[in-house]
């Protein structure tokens, strides 16, 4: 049995820490030593090689003897994101298996330019498996900050353990990416999933912190992204951020987008958040695509050329012990089911039961049973952008359901189960994914999933009305947003006061959630074995505050073969 080699955990000090004065100290000390790390480490790439690598380094899309490499090279002061100016270029990369570049394995160079925006983007090969990397560019002689990446195991290995650090929904104006700080702190982490919402579209003063929407960070530029220089600016902007620097460079991550990344509730012909005054909507996702791909350490079409596609969906193996099929749920659904309170109302796409409705689109849909049906791995695990649990709201307050909807637009006033911009608007392509998991006897499904600025731990009814008796297709884990307004946030009162009473209506209403936190932002970490999926909620303190205190919250696994969700009483490590 080949077994691969797990890097020692971070301090339990840090990751325990429940929010006492001690506690929070060291969670305090052991950030900011971080944070001098980090600082000391993009010192040393020298006063010139900060001025041309300004956006960081990252890498993406681990496989067993390639991964990606990403950066981002400013030749010139006019060479600014979107600007298309600036000269073609070579910038050398480098990857060795020490940080001191005693011991390289691979160098080669990248042509790039401003048609690319000046980004650098490759797939490295010939690597080994299961094996910690060290990579670095330079540029006229001055390097950028050293990255650290990590090669997926063998496809017939069987690992030890696959540990991912868990994000989604990153609003820059909304505040400091303490939740980053907290991924990048750790050692003990293989990959980092992003499950959407890397970066937001909105203007200044739109959706900013809180009931006021305070722009802690304003938007650059400063206006809704719809050009592609705007696309291009934003997502510089992001990769300026110290703490997503870090936390790149630390790690490899595996992405997929949601709806902001092009702009909010987005569909296949169109999105709510754009206007006949902002063109045509197919122009602008496509330009909105194009930045993605020049900008994220990721493939599309399973490629890293540019301009030959936008399949985003594609499946990571990580030896006989989990496979990750990352979805794409926004580029092939349908419009979403207009509502008008108290009920649903029809669209010319139908009903949110309407089967010629998809959240998929039809091929994706196919590939997704091909990945639940693959018996090659233990844990199927499906990166989903928005929550496939059905939720009933019917126990909840009627004054209480504006401000669940600022947060989610999941409840109609009278409390109907609908939740049109999620799988609870699309049921038959729910209903036909539970259908071939019972079908095929497929075991270990696991949906992790962002979207919705909370945390929940959920089994999955085949049949809500009654279950427990009707059995459950899998487990979902969904972890909060790194920084985007929660219940908390919009109502404005104080903290667990109204969510402690939506919690508790939601909560009766569906036994098969188990866990639910409309508070707190953060980050969380899942754990796979060959015994369990454990999922550890981290959460942060005020978001406004850039070294406010990262503690632990709690945890739940479903153990192998169940498809059930329990608490425990610590995290992993």
């Amino acid at each position: 049995m080949t077994t691969s080699s797990i890097i020692p955990p971070v301090d339990r000090r840090t990751v325990l820490a429940t929010g006492t004065a001690a506690g929070l100290a060291t969670v305090a000390a052991t950030a900011a030593g971080t944070a001098n790390a980090g600082e000391a480490s993009r010192a040393a790439a020298g006063p010139a090689g900060k001025r041309y690598f300004q956006h960081g380094v990252a890498s993406g899309d681990p496989r067993p003897r390639k991964v990606i490499l990403w950066t981002r090279v400013t030749p010139t002061p006019a060479s600014t994101p979107g600007s298309g100016k600036g000269p073609k270029v070579e910038v050398t990369w480098e990857v060795a298996k020490d940080k001191a570049f005693r011991k390289v394995v691979k160098r080669g160079t990248f042509a790039t330019g401003p048609a690319r925006d000046h980004t650098v983007k490759l797939d490295v090969s010939g690597l080994k498996p299961a094996t910690w990397y060290h990579y670095r560019f330079t540029y006229r002689g001055a390097r950028s900050e050293v990255g650290r990446t990590r090669t997926a195991p063998r496809r017939r290995s069987t690992p030890r353990n696959l540990r991912l650090g868990v994000v989604s929904c990153a609003n820059l104006q909304a505040g400091w990416f303490s939740a980053y700080r907290g991924i990048a702190a750790r050692n003990d982490l293989h990959a980092v999933v992003h499950l959407g919402d890397y970066l937001y579209e909105y203007a200044p003063g739109q959706y900013g912190l809180g009931q006021a929407n305070v722009d802690v960070r304003p938007h650059e530029p400063a206006r809704e992204m719809v050009s592609l220089a705007d696309y291009r600016q934003r997502h510089a902007q992001y990769k300026r951020d110290a703490d997503l620097q870090a936390a790149h460079a630390k790690f490899p991550w595996i992405v997929t987008w949601d709806d902001h990344e092009v702009t909010n509730d987005q569909y296949d012909e169109g999105a709510e958040n754009h206007q006949d005054d902002e063109g045509n909507y197919k122009r602008r996702r496509a330009r909105a695509h194009r930045a993605y791909d020049e900008w994220m350490p990721v493939q599309l079409n399973n490629t890293t050329e540019l301009g030959d596609g936008n399949r985003l969906y594609r499946r990571l193996r990580f030896g006989k012990l989990a496979e990750i099929s990352m979805l794409d749920l926004r580029t092939y659904r349908s419009e979403q089911v207009a509502t008008t309170f108290p009920a649903p109302v029809p669209t010319p796409d139908g009903e949110v039961n309407d089967p010629d409705r998809t959240i998929t689109g039809a091929k994706q849909l196919r590939w997704l049973k091909k990945s639940l049906q693959r018996r090659s791995a233990l844990w199927k695990v499906i990166g989903n952008p928005v929550m496939i649990t059905p939720v009933t709201f019917g126990s909840v307050p009627a004054d209480l359901i504006d401000p669940v909807n600022d947060v989610t637009g999941l409840l109609p006033a009278d409390g109907l189960p609908y939740n049109v911009d999620q799988w609870d608007g699309y049921t038959a392509d729910r209903k036909e994914v539970f259908a071939f998991i019972k079908d095929h006897s497929v075991e270990n499904a696991l949906f992790i999933t962002g979207d919705i600025h909370s945390g929940w731990a959920c089994e999955l009814p085949y049949d809500a009305g009654t279950y427990p008796v009707s059995g459950s297709a899998g487990v979902e884990f969904v972890c909060s947003s790194v920084t985007s307004n929660n219940l908390k946030d919009i109502t404005g009162t104080p903290a667990h006061t109204t969510s402690e009473v939506v919690e508790a209506g939601i909560l009766a209403a569906n036994p098969y959630i188990k866990y639910l936190n409309f508070d707190d932002h953060g980050f969380s970490v899942l754990d796979l074995t060959a015994k369990r999926a454990q999922m550890d909620w981290f959460i942060i303190g005020d978001r406004a505050d850039k070294k406010t205190a990262i503690t632990y919250s709690t945890s739940y696994q479903t153990k192998s073969g169940t498809n059930t969700v329990t608490r425990v009483g610590k995290p992993v490590a």
